[in-house]
Order: structure tokens, then sequence, then C-alpha cells
């Protein structure tokens, strides 16, 4: 690869990186205005829709009925009941403190294939879970509105761990299917289904809902979320994906929650104390101790985490 594509990717990098970065922030401001599941299901089937423009040009993949009931099973837990954990926690708790949450999918994943596919895993993925789980732990009651109730920003934490849970099961479930389609088909499969699914509690949102009361600002979010942290973000990613190993693009894809953080400071006004710093900090290091190429058998995870 010469200079100018390695540039072209790392460009594409940066930008999915990015996306998903501001991504927790323009969910925030979206729910200002927006319903969550007005917001889920007009996000995901404008995205499918897309996507199906450009199926219409390369072809649409060909599956069996027992493939499609796998995509319809993976589209439960995601984009299904990831993006109503992430988005229904949003509400609660914030952007910065999400996406440090969400950044532990890929050692839920290991853990997961370790309990459940019997895989063989190192003993410092596992050691790099438990130090991920003290990091939010830390991160989770180092919040000066913490307080031990199902409610206020602990049910959101909560909500998002669940968003982490739907990921890892997702990713275990739809490992084979990717060996033997392509990545565009899937996500496609993956939107259309996941919009079915939330239709029914969008129909129900909208039955009162004051569509004239949608803020400008909430709907460039909404906008926000569609062409860049869905599409433009999924592009970018694979594009990368197919120049480089997964290994290499782990490195950026964990500054994720960075991009956040300091989105979140400088558009909505959100801090984290010292103490969750330290949190959000031993997160990070366990996170990125797991995805450095140095063990044998590399966990590959085409992700997209927000």
């Amino acid at each position: 690869m010469n200079n100018n594509d390695l540039l072209k990717v790392y460009l594409g990098l940066s930008a999915a990186t990015i996306f998903w970065g501001l991504s927790f922030v323009a969910t925030k401001i979206a729910l200002e205005t927006i319903p969550p599941f007005i917001l889920i299901f007009t996000r995901f089937s404008i995205a499918a829709f897309i996507l199906m423009l450009f199926l219409l040009r390369s072809g649409f993949p060909k599956l069996t009925i027992k493939e499609h009931g796998l995509l319809l099973m993976t589209a439960v837990f995601e984009p299904g009941l990831y993006f109503i954990f992430e988005t229904t926690g949003l509400q609660y708790t914030t952007a910065s403190k999400a996406s440090l949450i969400i950044a532990t999918i890929p050692l839920t994943v290991i853990l997961f294939s370790f309990l459940f596919l019997k895989e063989r895993t190192r003993a410092g993925s596992i050691a790099g879970f438990a130090l991920s789980f003290v990091g939010i732990g830390i991160l989770v009651a180092g919040d000066p509105q913490f307080k031990l109730e199902l409610k206020g920003s602990f049910l959101g934490d909560i909500l998002i761990f669940g968003a982490v849970l739907s990921a890892a099961f997702y990713f275990i479930i739809v490992r084979n299917l990717g060996k033997t389609q392509a990545a565009l088909g899937i996500t496609f499969y993956q939107f259309f289904y996941g919009s079915l699914l939330y239709l029914p509690a969008f129909l129900i949102e909208t039955r009162n809902f004051q569509w004239e009361g949608i803020s400008t600002v909430s709907m460039g979010a909404l906008i926000y979320l569609t062409f860049f942290a869905t599409v433009g973000a999924y592009f970018c990613y694979n594009f990368a994906l197919t120049r480089i190993s997964a290994s290499r693009t782990s490195v950026f894809i964990n500054c994720i929650p960075v991009v956040t953080a300091i989105g979140a400071w400088a558009l909505i006004g959100e801090t984290l104390t010292i103490v969750q710093l330290c949190g959000g900090v031993l997160v990070l290091f366990s996170v990125i101790m797991t995805s450095f190429p140095f063990r044998k058998r590399p966990l590959k995870l085409e992700e997209s985490p927000a």
C-alpha cells in the first residue's frame, strides 16, 4: 500500500472515530425534543433506505430462509435492544460515561466467547475484563448524582450496560454469517429488520406527538446521526477494514470515548469528576490492553458502537 492509500485509510478511520464519538452527544441533543422510538426508527429506516439504494446497483445478497431468520435474530439484539438500551440510557446518564461503558463491548465479546462458545482466550483478556469492570464501578460511583436506586444516572448506567450485553450477544450470533455474506448486505438487513421491530413503538409514540415541537438543533442532531454516525461511519470503517487488519483499526476505535468526552464538554457542557476520570482511564487501559495484536488468536470484530 502506497502512502496515498494509507492516508485515505487513516482519514477514513479518523472520520469514523469522530462520527461515532460525537453520536453520543448528538443523541443527547436529539432527545431534548424527539422521543426515543421516533428518533431510533427514523434514524435506522432512513439508513436502511440509503443502503438499499446502493444494493439496487450492486445487487441484493442471495440469502436462504435460515440466513434471513438469523439476520432477524441478530436485529433483535442490534440495532434492536442495543439502541433501545443506549438511547433510553442517554436520557439519564452522561454521553461521556455512556461511551466509556460502551467501549467494553470487545472485552465482553471475548468473555462471552469463552463462556458460551468455549473458545480459548488469554488470562490477560479475562484480567482486562475484570479491570474494566472495576473502572466502570469507579466511573459510576464517582458521579456526584450517584445513588444506589433504580433511577437517575444509576438507572441510565444500567441501561447502557444492557446495550453492551446486547452487542456482545449480537457478535456471538453473527460471527459465522459474516464468513459467507458481504458486510453491506448484512448491515442493510440489520437496519431493515431493526426498523420493523421499532415500528410498533414508533406508531404508538406518534399518536399524540406534536411534530412542530421538534427544535432545529434536535433535527440537526437526527440528520447527523442518520447520515454521518450511521451510514457515513459504516462506509469509512469498512473501507479501512478492506485495507488493514481489524487489530490496527481498533487503536482508532478505542479513541471514541475521548472524542465523546471532548464533544460533550464543548457542545453540552458535560464534565467528569477526578474520580470518574480515574475510572475512565482504567476502562480505556483495559480495552487497549486487550486490543493490541500481541495475542495468538486476535478476535476480529466489525463493530458499530453508536
